[in-house]
């Protein structure tokens, strides 16, 4: 089969590698109907993630089962699934608790070893517990497939971040960042009620986007600017629920300076290039909790599914330019380049 793998910083080919196969008898194999390309996957384009040379690459995906091993009960072959970025086995403590991302068998698609969902086919360990089936009639939808693709990460991490701030229904929401996830943080806040939501970014393109999705007010500046207008539209109190969707120490340190005293922050923003960016002290004074991290997608997926297949919510504006599987390396360059928000491969 064809699947995108990564040589080094700013090389990526898409090449012949060796079909998936069946190795347990919870796995199945999926091939892949829709992809794309993550933010985070730019840390290893850029070199700033340490890659083996023709690893594969890339966590979100959804597609047809093509063949289950003789555990699986709970899909079978021709049905449509989506799969969260992680795999899990649905039984260990930390999957019962929710906290699937931890899972002590789990793994993350692409991984040393493992298929990487930008690709013709995808072997899914822990088949039952991973996969979520979908309506079969979805997949003659581009447009509900598309959206439907986001529940493999940026929705699912968006609405993390938003439970992480502690967005309530009239709460004041401000999100730092304007890529997939930021966008997806105010799909969700808006999804969870809250009454104003500001979003902090400097492309219009994506601001655009970001008040078709619910942001009642857009901040350009960033720093120290972009903290005075915060605090000025906010009556000098700042945001109850703040979400930070970057991962850089500036990013955080606007993050915490523009949270009202006791408001939340919900970090989703993989770090990269940076020490901490947080002041103890400053937390402290003003009671500010921080929650967040790895987004336990998988959990979330049964509870946003039917707000994706009814209409209500529509995250699918995040993906603005569409490729195949041959042109992911332009993707790469695409998204880089920030000419691109967010690839969408289309197999």
């Amino acid at each position: 089969m064809r699947a995108t793998t990564i040589h080094a910083p700013f090389d990526m080919r898409v090449q012949d590698v060796p079909d998936p196969v069946l190795r347990q008898p919870t796995d199945a194999v999926v091939r892949v109907l829709r992809s794309c390309i993550c933010g985070s996957d730019l840390w290893a384009y850029r070199g700033e993630a340490a890659r083996q040379p023709g690893q594969r690459i890339g966590h979100e995906f959804l597609g047809v089962v093509e063949e289950t091993g003789s555990e699986v009960t709970g899909i079978q072959r021709g049905d449509l699934v989506v799969a969260p970025f992680m795999w899990s086995d649905g039984v260990c403590d930390y999957c019962r608790e929710g906290l699937t991302t931890s899972c002590e068998h789990g793994g993350f698609w692409g991984t040393v070893g493992s298929d990487g969902g930008q690709g013709e086919a995808v072997r899914v360990p822990f088949a039952d517990a991973t996969l979520v089936r979908l309506p079969k009639d979805a997949a003659s939808d581009d447009h509900l497939l598309s959206a439907l693709l986001t529940l493999s990460d940026v929705l699912g991490t968006g609405h993390h971040a938003a439970l992480g701030a502690g967005v309530r229904p009239g709460a004041t929401v401000a999100v730092v960042g304007d890529g997939a996830v930021g966008l997806c943080a105010v799909l969700a806040a808006k999804r969870l009620g809250a009454e104003r939501i500001i979003a902090l970014g400097r492309h219009q393109v994506r601001t655009d986007i970001a008040r078709r999705f619910g942001a009642t007010d857009v901040v350009a500046e960033r720093g120290e600017a972009a903290v005075a207008a915060v605090r000025e539209l906010t009556r000098g109190q700042g945001a109850h629920a703040v979400v930070e969707a970057v991962g850089t120490e500036q990013s955080m340190r606007t993050a915490v300076d523009i949270t009202r005293d006791g408001g939340a922050i919900g970090f989703v923003g993989v770090p990269h290039g940076s020490g901490t960016g947080l002041d103890l002290s400053v937390m402290f004074d003003k009671n500010i909790a921080l929650r967040g991290g790895v987004a336990p997608v998988r959990t979330y997926i049964p509870e946003l599914l039917p707000d994706v297949l009814d209409g209500t919510i529509d995250p699918s504006p995040v993906f603005d330019l569409t490729i195949g599987l041959e042109e992911v390396p332009d993707g790469y360059k695409a998204m880089d380049e920030r000419t691109a928000l967010k690839v969408l491969v289309a197999n």
